[in-house]
């Protein structure tokens, strides 16, 4: 009796931590309901080769807002053929001076850097700035859910490529978190400790005051 619930004790672990899919790919169908494991598939028999591609990197980018970027994302959301896969990108442009401010994610982030020069660094748990001028061709890696950023420090417009361990991996910037947001003033002087009349600038840079 001990051999065979030792049996069926070693046939559960060989379960539980099999990797085995039953499915090639499951391209997201948006029109579907969506899950926590993502979207439900599209019909296969109506897949074609474009379904696996994205040209949405592809030109130069127009570089207009506050922070002078443009992010282009590959995302599930934008790049369903990425459902169940575990996997996303980005395209970061940089105007002259341009930043991508201080955000996290759910998910690891690697950078390579294209073109330009950009300063890239992360802030761990306990408060240590891990940051770095990189040229092109270097690569540098954000731990899951810590604070990064990047700051172009070159005289010309910067671009790198970022790839992301989810299909949605989603993204919070601080500064419009406190800023842009429902968050009153009050509020976001007391938890900043920033006066009321520096939370009030920053609200109107980003147009809720």
């Amino acid at each position: 009796m001990k051999n065979l619930t030792f049996s069926f004790f070693i046939l559960f672990l060989l379960g539980s931590h099999s990797n085995a899919i039953e499915i090639d790919y499951c391209v997201g169908d948006p029109s579907l309901p969506r899950g926590p494991q993502g979207y439900g598939c599209k019909d296969s028999s109506t897949l074609t080769v474009d379904d696996f591609i994205f040209t949405g990197f592809r030109g130069k980018k127009s570089i207009t807002n506050i922070f002078q970027n443009n992010i282009t994302t590959a995302t599930v959301i934008e790049y369903p053929a990425l459902n169940g896969q575990g996997i996303s990108m980005a395209r970061l442009d940089f105007g002259v001076g341009g930043v991508i401010p201080v955000h996290s994610h759910r998910t690891s982030e690697i950078i390579v850097v294209v073109k330009g020069t950009i300063i890239a660094g992360f802030i761990d748990t306990n408060n240590t700035a891990y940051y770095k001028t990189l040229e092109v061709g270097d690569v540098m890696i954000f731990p899951q859910s810590m604070l990064h950023f990047q700051v172009n420090v070159g005289r010309t417009v910067a671009t790198a490529y970022v790839s992301l361990n989810g299909a949605n991996p989603a993204v919070q910037l601080t500064p419009p978190s406190l800023f842009a947001g429902n968050l009153p003033a009050e509020l976001a002087s007391q938890i900043t400790l920033l006066s009321r009349k520096e939370v009030m600038r920053m609200k109107r840079l980003f147009g809720t005051a």
